[in-house]
């Protein structure tokens, strides 16, 4: 097992991981234990963790991103309530990334604030959801629109939850991986490309040093003001579509392939603009193809832009990314002419495959 140390909390990382929530629970003595699952992280994770601990209260929510919204952190409210949990009391999300944003929220907002501690399941949820300390929940179909800054009491990574999940939910945590790489160590986009199976034995060592990048990025700017906003890089487009796609679709498309479709755009827009060079380009354009769909061509400019005005990183009704120079380095803050957004947009869509 392995650390990484923050400076508010510390990430237990590696197959024997869950000893430490034990541990933990043991030298905190909270007054109740509160676990936060879905149908999925209920019936397949629950049973793994719930050897080490010892009384809790389980409490389900709907799986999936429609699920993120203030009602359903109601629920999660109510059920504090009625089983009149104190400031003492703690919260464990075990999921992925809609269970660490919400639930996180819901603690965080429960009589000024409760503990909570993630134990993230998914890809996405180990690499950046469970990373950093961002809560929040979806409004009026723009993503995480209501939020706050909050730290976890402590993440327990464990890789062996990787095998509860389908292929498409690895893909989707695997582009988050992926920005890590671009924005931030060329040397971890090598061992990507060189990747032969997305299992959690060829990931481990991918995730941990995913993990470590972020860790870092946050440590520098807990809240972000500045180097942090490289984290949203392919998110303006990424979330755009996300968004659209909740609103539009019966199947609405995952994070993570959505970030990977912003990832595309934006990677498109960074050799526009002059700062990426093609050869580069190419290399991030053939690695997507092998792992994600593209844009679908019904997909709605107008709507996409609309949403994308909503954005956090804005300021004065300008659009904003955070682009790439170079894969390993970021650039920050930058505008971009609607007519270009939609040519990036559209070469996703042209490229589909």
């Amino acid at each position: 097992m392995k650390e990484i140390f923050s400076k508010a909390y510390k990430i237990n990382f590696g197959t024997e991981s869950l000893t430490q929530v034990s541990e933990f629970l043991i030298e905190k003595s909270y007054s109740q234990v509160f676990v936060l699952v879905d149908k999925h992280t209920k019936k397949d994770c629950l049973p793994i963790l719930k050897p080490y601990l010892a009384q809790f209260h389980s409490i389900e929510i709907g799986a999936g991103e429609r699920f993120k919204n203030i009602d359903t952190v109601q629920e999660i409210w109510k059920q504090f309530h009625h089983f009149n949990a104190d400031r003492s009391s703690l919260l464990i999300n075990l999921g992925g990334g809609v269970i660490c944003d919400m639930g996180g929220f819901a603690a965080a907002t429960f009589k000024r604030g409760i503990d909570f501690i993630h134990i993230p399941t998914t890809l996405l949820g180990m690499v950046d959801a469970a990373i950093g300390g961002k809560l929040g929940i979806d409004f009026l179909g723009i993503k995480n629109e209501i939020g706050l800054f909050k730290l976890p009491k402590r993440i327990v990574v464990n890789p062996l939850f990787l095998e509860t999940l389908p292929k498409d939910e690895l893909n989707s945590g695997f582009a988050e991986l992926i920005k890590h790489a671009l924005i931030a160590d060329k040397k971890l986009w090598k061992s990507i490309q060189e990747l032969t199976d997305l299992n959690s034995k060829e990931l481990e060592v991918l995730i941990y040093k995913s993990i470590k990048i972020k860790t870092k990025i946050v440590a520098k700017d807990p809240t972000e003001k500045g180097i942090r906003k490289a984290l949203n890089f392919g998110h303006t487009i990424g979330h755009a579509i996300e968004s659209a796609s909740l609103i539009s679709s019966k199947k609405p498309m995952l994070h993570g392939h959505a970030v990977a479709i912003g990832m595309l755009a934006e990677a498109w827009l960074s050799k526009e603009l002059g700062f990426l060079k093609t050869t580069e380009f190419e290399q991030i354009n053939a690695l997507f193809k092998k792992y994600f769909k593209r844009l679908p061509n019904e997909i709605n400019f107008e709507s996409l832009l609309s949403i994308m005005q909503h954005d956090k990183k804005n300021k004065n009704g300008l659009i904003q990314f955070s682009l790439i120079d170079k894969i390993g380095s970021y650039k920050l803050d930058i505008n971009c002419e609607t007519d270009v957004i939609e040519k990036a947009i559209l070469y996703c869509v042209e490229n589909n495959e």
